[in-house]
């Protein structure tokens, strides 16, 4: 396979993955999202775009294997960069309480739940 098409399959999977996630389960899943629950999180926001991971403490996961989670998180503090790098230096930090995001999954370590794949809200 020719690089050209290569390239041309990736950005089509990239848009379709990117449009899946904008519109949330899809028709036909609605419900399907499992609930989980963060004390506390924290999410950089980029200049450019904001960060679609989030990393939990405290969380409460649930044991099935869902294609959606929706993270009830009692405090979340966001990250402001001025840059796209982290040495570009913090802007502004917020910090929001009692929020609601969704997210596509999860991988977890000593304690930690990387959250991915979490459309801005």
């Amino acid at each position: 396979m020719n690089l050209t098409l290569k390239r041309l399959l990736g950005v089509t999977a990239a848009v379709a993955m990117g449009a899946a996630a904008l519109l949330g389960t899809g028709a036909g899943t609605a419900g399907a999202a499992d609930r989980a629950h963060c004390d506390r999180a924290e999410q950089d926001m980029w200049s450019g775009d904001p960060s679609r991971n989030v990393t939990g403490h405290r969380c409460s996961i649930p044991t099935d294997k869902s294609r959606w989670y929706i993270v009830e998180i009692d405090t979340l503090v966001r990250t402001y960069y001025k840059g796209d790098t982290v040495d570009g230096g913090v802007g502004r930090t917020e910090t929001l309480h009692n929020r609601t995001i969704r997210c596509l999954g999860h991988t977890s370590d000593n304690g930690k739940v990387n959250w991915f794949g979490c459309p801005p809200a």
